[in-house]
């Protein structure tokens, strides 16, 4: 299968970018600012025949054009993606007297604007079926528990859990599915952001299996649903 994940550099992303690459059939394009550990990576698989490809790329989601560099550099590996996993995602933990329009500017576009451009740029090359994963948050789910200083934060992973159940009725006619995880606490850099101090009782590793299994088999039974999967909130 051809995979692409955002955010792949560190955490949840890169724990399921591992994973996939696990499976000889796999080929996955995992994008991140900081692509150093994802370099490491790619080169431990090359070194064994049994696994996939990992191709990793360097692409800034707030930067105009992101979209197109992607697609320049997806068309050198693979001409078709089965699977889009929309992982990548912006914290500011400040409360609302402190926010600044680029707070604002800042989260909505890395996670809403950027899944949407990324979403838009790649049809003409989405497989039939396939599965569109955009990754939410608990903080971003109706009625759930809500944060100080995550005001912005959870307003954006509100937009991408309603931009997921409106592509997901546009886009069944081309065959592709959309579907959004509400993600909860998990041990990774951006909860120890947002709750300094505080430890969650699920590994990146963990919710990577979680994500990379709904990936694979979820569109079959669902399309359009946000699913929460949390443990605790925080």
């Amino acid at each position: 299968m051809n995979i692409i994940i955002t955010g792949a550099g560190r955490g949840i992303g890169f724990e399921t970018a591992h994973q996939f690459t696990i499976v000889k059939e796999n080929n996955v394009i995992a994008l991140s600012r900081n692509i150093s550990e994802l370099n490491k990576l790619a080169s431990q698989f090359s070194k064994n025949k049994s696994c996939g490809k990992l191709f990793p790329v360097s692409i800034d989601l707030n930067k105009k054009g992101f979209e197109k560099a992607l697609i320049t550099f997806m068309l050198e590996h693979f001409k078709k993606v089965d699977i889009l996993i929309n992982n990548a995602g912006s914290l500011v933990n400040k409360r609302i007297e402190k926010l600044t329009a680029n707070d604002f500017d800042l989260m909505f576009s890395v996670n809403a604007k950027a899944p949407f451009l990324l979403i838009q740029s790649l049809l003409p090359y989405f497989g039939q079926p396939s599965h569109i994963v955009n990754i939410g948050s608990m903080s971003g789910f109706q009625g759930s528990s809500k944060f100080p200083g995550l005001s912005l934060y959870s307003a954006s992973k509100g937009a991408i859990g309603i931009l997921t159940e409106c592509l997901a009725g546009e886009l069944k006619s081309k065959k592709i599915s959309v579907n959004c995880l509400a993600l909860g606490s998990v041990q990774t850099q951006m909860l120890a952001e947002a709750f300094p101090g505080y430890n969650a009782p699920v590994t990146p590793s963990g919710m990577a299996e979680f994500i990379v299994n709904f990936a694979l088999s979820a569109h079959q039974v669902m399309n359009g649903k946000i699913v929460p999967v949390a443990f605790s909130t925080p």
